[in-house]
């Protein structure tokens, strides 16, 4: 699941693969700002077929946390 999180996330911040890591902070070490915070939730919920509540997002800091949120609501893949 790690890698297509990993995958929607450099593609929607235009980062290389490589430099998505679990532990990377989504603003502060990858650079989103809240328009890019809005486009990746979409494309993740899209990809997932999840809905992602407004407040949990505010509390997805990690790369981590999306996965942590998607091993929750759709099991492990």
């Amino acid at each position: 699941m790690f890698e297509k999180v990993q995958k929607i996330v450099a593609e929607q911040l235009g980062k290389k693969v490589d430099d998505v890591k679990l532990e990377s902070a989504i603003a502060e070490d990858l650079g989103a700002d809240s328009l890019d915070v809005v486009d990746l939730v979409m494309a993740v919920e899209e990809e997932f077929d999840v809905s992602i509540p407004d407040e949990k997002v505010e509390h997805m800091k990690t790369v981590n946390d999306i996965v942590e949120f998607l091993k929750t609501s759709i099991g492990e893949e």
